[in-house]
């Protein structure tokens, strides 16, 4: 124990507090430690900022002295963080002695204060005796410096903590009147105005008065008054926003005005930046304040303006991530968004939409309410049935329930047809509007549910009285809408609909009149680029179709055309839309026999050209092309239109766009620029830098599986495509490359026929006919009127049986079934070609010719046709196609001028590589024994001048084989191949691993390739759902710049396969002269002569098996 305190010096050291609670509950701007040496000097700590577990630390000190044996120690809350008014709320006081402080050494210590609610806080003290000197006591003052003012104010401060303790309303009421009372006596100019005045309105506002909106309203303004005195970098700015937002907080929760909350969400905004994470005022206070404020916002209704959508980026910024509100406020962001691309048509918006939803699906785990049900609509429409029994008849939210459930149903029938789903919506809507009278909210949405389902159920049953009612209702829901209401064009534009409907069932002229003039008073009120005039386009197009087909007055189809133009090519509406409303304009011109017939075929394929390209991966654009899948016989429809309209240019122009669009997206990336960089080289560096990163972005985002992510890679994608399209409309701009990369031109396409004419076959259900196009001059059109679409469907299916069966014959047995089928395929549809290559273009013997196959005639070995007939003088035998002309094939035109142009690039000695897997692994085929051999020979008849090399057995891996396609000019493959028709892209051959698939050969650039042989099975098979892409292994080849490749129609027997390997590698060597290699444009004419060398080696069908496609 240390001896008597009394004339002793003594330092005191303020460590920290715990524990600290304000009584009144109020929000302190800090907390302060006063030391009372005797009635009239007391010493002050400076004021520290409360913590959010209720800590202070200060680390202040000061050296006292004192006659008497104790002081009172005070813990104390203050309003204000500068000058105070005041000496603010006691939060505890205890009296202690010198002699007491002493008693610890030179140790921190704790003194304990009594509880104030259930908590005790303390405070860690040091004291030591220190030497004395003069002027010791300079810390210390008298506090009362305005004595009138701080006791008035104490007394408040007392009172009012009196009152949080007892809600005993004298005690509030003499609170108010005290800090009434400061109020008058600190003026306007006085420096505590601003403290008194939110002295009076905290008091006001949490206690009895508060549910008074008049009294709200006056405490808010006191409130502003206050914050208005203390602007922003104002000591106490912080905690005045943080008072208004409280007040505003208070007047919403009683009355839900949107003008409340939304200034509350601009303080937020301004207040969150200046609580720093960990205080007091931030997590007890503002948080929850701000928490208020975002989760009533979220619950706002919808608004599209500029100045809403600004608003909901506002709150998203105040819900960073792990934010619990976060999920609800990037969802309504993201509806705002998608209203404002409704109206407004900005792709944009949309794309922002759906990254924010798909970042708030991500953010909501599994079973999370917020997820939805949306992928089970069974589900949904069980927990509606469960929630309307819960909610009986006179329950008050019944009626969300009776709608819900109805839309629910409603969508069902959408997927599963069957009519007792529409039927329920139509009984739940009807007993929904009972109880949405006239003046309900929410009466007019189930008007428009439930015309919007009658008009459905009468598509599908045609009762007329479910149209009357709908037309009734759409009219009911049209009077109760004002005249600028922003909804009222889509009643306008659905009433037509109807009136359209019934004019075609009863012909009441007057329908009709009513329909067009709804149509053209909805097109009056909306933007020119407003997306909703697509729809008034579309009904007005409907209208007068409509009558047309019931008056045949030729002006009203001439409006329905140019109603189907302006509505295909309007900006703002989605691709989807716009596509199916060009598919149906083609359907309709050819029904019709209108002449627009070739411009509605041409705007749909250059709307899905544009809708494919804003795809970022090859699979991605193969899926949204699947999506027309019953449009996948446009192609030659179209090419079959232009014939019959005597325009064989056309017919060849439009057969290559529609067929090639996944090939032409891909490929021109790949575009060669040789005569672009000769003439304006920063353009060219400009078009291939933004290529290859468009390249390069496209073939990232194909192996990204999270959906956010890949929303934000193709937000990427298209930021690029769109740079590319200006650069690529800068190079148009220049007058010799105004068509740089268009949809080619008869004269471009005819390079193909450089070397020889291109046979493009079309199998269309209008007409089936081939276009030949000659080395020069015009195209000749080859009627085929001895074979329709039904019969070519028949003789692949043949086809398709025979194959099998003749590979289980032995190899003297004959193919009877294949010769007949290859007999029809000459008689029918080669025959009438061959008369007009000898007579007509008087081509020679043995020349190349090269086939381009369409739709059904891909699966048909149209280079085996043979007539099997002995010739009228009996000479011999008649020749077949194959001993006439040297036979390739081609996926398109461009495709051959492509690989064309790939040949002058040929800088690069010859390299050749064999790979085989003959014994693959995880029962991906059975084993393949001749491989090894096949190798073995291929090896010893390519000649020593080629780097030859050899990859099989362990070292054939998918890495492996694409790094021998890489690094060498030719390739011979021998394994397993595989053909995937619901995925083409993943088509691959068997590898030691794992498969190597179209997608990763066609993601190389491989410009110093030239010949590949797939000694492979379906190699050269298209695809099902887009059988006019030949989308397979050998275009894949093509593609990524092999310029000759030999492929196989279906499974090649390893066995005899390698007798016309053999031949055929005999004849590429034939007459090379030293130092001398391959050419791979004999490539044809080597396969041609290996099938003749080994008639009697290798069955029929496996001579079949192998084509040509390319140089």
């Amino acid at each position: 124990m240390p001896g008597s305190a009394e004339s002793q010096s003594i330092r005191l050291e303020i460590i920290g507090a715990k524990n600290v609670q304000v009584p009144s509950k109020r929000m302190p701007a800090g907390i302060y430690i006063s030391i009372n040496v005797d009635f009239r000097r007391r010493w002050k700590s400076a004021v520290r900022v409360l913590s959010s577990d209720k800590s202070v630390a200060w680390g202040d000190s000061v050296t006292l002295t004192q006659a008497s044996p104790s002081l009172s120690v005070e813990i104390r809350a203050s309003f204000e963080l500068d000058r105070m008014l005041g000496n603010g709320e006691i939060i505890g006081k205890l009296q202690t002695s010198w002699d007491e402080l002493l008693d610890h050494g030179d140790e921190p210590f704790e003194l304990s204060f009594p509880p104030i609610g259930g908590v005790t806080p303390s405070l860690t003290l040091m004291a030591a005796v220190v030497h004395a000197c003069d002027n010791q006591d300079n810390a210390l003052f008298d506090s009362l410096v305005d004595c009138k003012i701080a006791r008035e104010t104490e007394a408040g401060y007392a009172r009012y903590a009196e009152y949080i303790t007892s809600k005993t309303v004298s005690h509030l009421n003499d609170a108010l009147q005290h800090f009434q009372s400061v109020l008058g006596r600190c003026s306007v100019d006085h420096p505590d105005h601003a403290a008194a005045l939110t002295n009076l309105a905290y008091a006001r506002l949490l206690g009895y008065i508060r549910n008074e909106l008049q009294d709200i309203d006056t405490t808010t303004s006191l409130f502003r008054e206050a914050l208005a005195l203390r602007p922003q970098g104002h000591p106490n700015h912080t905690l005045s926003l943080y008072n208004l937002i409280t007040a505003l907080n208070w007047r919403h929760s009683k009355e839900r005005t949107a003008v409340f909350i939304h200034e509350c969400l601009q303080l937020c905004y301004k207040l969150l930046p200046l609580c720093p994470e960990g205080t007091y005022l931030r997590s007890i206070g503002v948080d929850s304040a701000v928490d208020y404020v975002t989760n009533k916002c979220n619950n706002l209704p919808i608004d599209a303006s500029d100045e809403g959508i600004r608003l909901r980026r506002v709150v998203l910024e105040l819900c960073p991530l792990g934010h619990q509100r976060r999920p609800g406020a990037l969802t309504v962001l993201a509806l705002a968004l998608k209203a404002r691309f409704r109206e407004r048509g900005s792709i944009d918006d949309l794309e922002e939409s759906i990254q924010l939803g798909r970042e708030a699906v991500s953010l909501c785990p599994e079973g999370h309410s917020d997820r939805g049900k949306s992928h089970d609509l069974d589900e949904v429409i069980s927990m509606n049935e469960e929630v309307l029994r819960l909610w009986p008849v006179g329950h008050k939210f019944r009626d969300f329930s009776l709608d819900n459930l109805g839309s629910a149903l409603y969508t069902r029938f959408h997927k599963r047809g069957d009519v007792n789903y529409i039927n329920r919506a139509v009984s739940f809507y009807r007993e929904a509007l009972t109880l949405r009278p006239p003046g309900h909210p929410h009466h007019d949405t189930t008007l428009n549910n439930l015309a919007l389902a009658l008009k459905t159920r009468y598509d599908k049953l045609h009762v007329i009285e479910d149209l009357n009612e709908a037309i009734d209702l759409y009219r009911e829901s049209l009077r109760v809408r004002p005249l600028d209401h922003p909804e009222r064009h889509r009643i306008l534009i659905n009433l037509s609909s109807v009136l359209c409907s019934r004019f075609t069932r009863i012909r009441q002229n007057e329908d009709v009149e009513e329909a067009i003039r709804l149509c053209q008073e909805s097109l009056v009120v909306l933007p020119l680029l407003h997306p909703d005039r697509y729809f008034g386009l579309m009904w007005l197009q409907e209208a007068y179709l409509s009558r047309y087909q019931v008056q045949r007055n030729p002006p009203d189809l001439s409006l329905a055309v140019e109603h189907y133009r302006l509505a295909s090519r309007h900006p703002t509406q989605g691709f989807p839309q716009r596509i199916i409303r060009a598919y149906n304009w083609t359907i309709k011109a050819e029904q019709l026999g209108d002449g627009s017939a070739l411009e509605a075929y041409s705007t749909f394929f250059e709307l899905l050209d544009a809708h494919l390209g804003t795809r970022s991966s090859t699979t991605s654009r193969r899926e949204a092309a699947a999506a027309f899948h019953y449009a996948r016989s446009l192609p030659v429809d179209a090419a079959s239109c232009a014939i019959r309209s005597d325009n064989l240019r056309r017919a060849v122009e439009l057969a290559e766009q529609g067929r090639g669009q996944q090939w032409s997206l891909a490929s021109r990336l790949k575009t060669p620029v040789e005569e672009l960089e000769a003439g304006y080289p920063h353009l060219a560096r400009k078009f291939l830098e933004l290529s290859k990163r468009v390249s390069n972005t496209a073939q990232g985002s194909a192996a990204i599986t999270d959906r956010a992510a890949a929303d934000q890679a193709a937000t990427e994608y298209r930021r690029l495509t769109t740079q590319w399209d200006t650069a690529v409309a800068d190079i148009r701009n220049l007058q010799a490359f105004s068509r740089f990369l268009l949809p080619p031109s008869y004269e471009d396409l005819q390079v193909a026929a450089r070397t020889g004419p291109v046979i493009i076959l079309i199998a269309s259900k209008y007409s089936c006919s081939a276009i030949i196009v000659p080395t020069s001059g015009e195209p000749h059109n080859v009627a085929l009127p001895s074979i329709t679409l039904t019969d070519l469907e028949d003789l692949k299916d043949r086809f398709a049986r025979a194959i099998p069966q003749a590979s289980k014959m032995g190899l003297k047995q004959p193919r009877n079934d294949l010769i007949v089928l290859l007999r029809a395929v000459w008689d029918d549809i080669m025959l009438p070609v061959v008369n007009v290559l000898e007579h007509v273009l008087a081509l020679k013997r043995q020349s190349r010719i090269w086939l381009c196959p369409t739709a059904a005639f891909t699966s048909i070995p149209l280079h085996a046709a043979h007539p099997f007939r002995t010739k009228a003088d009996r000479s011999g035998k008649e020749p077949c196609l194959e001993d006439l002309y040297i036979c390739s094939y081609t996926p398109t035109l461009s495709a051959l001028i492509r690989s064309r142009q790939m040949m002058k690039k040929r800088r690069v000695p010859p390299s050749f590589v064999a790979v085989g897997q003959g014994q693959p692994s995880g029962g991906n085929g059975k084993e393949l024994l001749a491989v090894d051999s096949e190798l073995e020979l291929v090896h010893k008849l390519v000649p020593a001048t080629a780097n030859r090399s050899t990859v099989s057995g362990d070292a054939a891996t998918r890495a492996g084989a694409l790094e021998a396609l890489e690094q060498n000019t030719w390739v011979h493959l021998a394994c397993h191949g595989k053909q995937d028709h619901q995925q083409p892209y993943d088509s691959h051959f068997v590898m030691k691993d794992a498969p190597l698939t179209l997608l990763d050969i066609m993601e190389k650039d491989i410009p110093h390739a030239e010949f590949a042989f797939l000694s492979a099975c379906h190699t050269a098979v298209g695809d099902k759902e887009t059988p006019d892409e030949v989308i397979h292994l050998a275009a894949g080849l093509q593609f990524s710049g092999f310029k000759s490749v030999i492929g196989t129609l279906w499974e090649v027997d390893d066995a005899v396969a390698k007798h016309v390997v053999e031949a055929f590698y005999e004849h590429m060597v034939k007459k090379l002269g030293d130092g001398e290699f391959m050419d791979c444009t004999k490539a044809a004419w080597a396969l041609n002569r290996a099938t003749h060398a080994v008639k009697t080696k290798v069955p029929l069908e496996q001579r079949m098996v192998f084509i040509h496609i390319g140089v």
